[in-house]
């Protein structure tokens, strides 16, 4: 996935009258969003230089080069921020870039196609795993050890043995 995007964050909205922003950032620690150079927009054609100026509930608050009044960071409002994958620092043992898992087979340990992992949320009780389903539908496991034993992001798969109520 050399070329793949990831959503590191989305502006929720403007912070005083020179144009900063308030971002709810989806990186680890908040502030690294604005470790990884320049980030843009879903299509790949804004890119905007960031300076964190601040730390609020749940949001940095940050500068963006070009935007230097309210109306302007207003209108950002809802702007989902991407980088691209490559300028990530790899992932720990047993870390998974939801990048990374997101288009991956799911299987089960005998190899029969359940489907293919679209999405990858977190409710609050920990993350869980959408699963566009081969024979139609979709199925949400969590992602655990013992509902997903294998992860292979260089194969292209994973293994997922759902509980037996789904």
């Amino acid at each position: 996935m050399p070329d793949a995007r990831v959503l590191v964050g989305v502006i929720v909205g403007a912070h005083g009258v020179r144009g900063a922003v308030r971002i709810k950032p989806f990186t680890a620690e908040p502030a690294a969003i604005a470790a990884y150079g320049p980030l843009e927009d879903e299509t790949g054609t804004r890119r905007f230089e960031i300076r964190l100026v601040g730390e609020g509930k749940g949001v940095v608050i940050a500068t963006l080069k070009g935007i230097g009044d309210r109306n302007a960071a207003e209108a950002l409002k809802g702007l989902r921020l991407y980088v691209a994958r490559a300028a990530l620092p790899p992932p720990g043992e047993e870390e998974f870039y939801h990048a990374d898992l997101i288009g991956l087979a799911a299987v089960r340990r005998d190899g029969t196609l359940l489907g293919r992992v679209c999405a990858v949320h977190d409710f609050g009780a920990g993350d869980s795993l959408e699963l566009a389903l081969a024979d139609g539908g979709t199925l949400l496991v969590p992602f655990t050890k013992a509902v997903v034993p294998e992860i292979d992001v260089a194969g292209g798969k994973l293994v997922v043995e759902p509980p037996e109520e789904a």
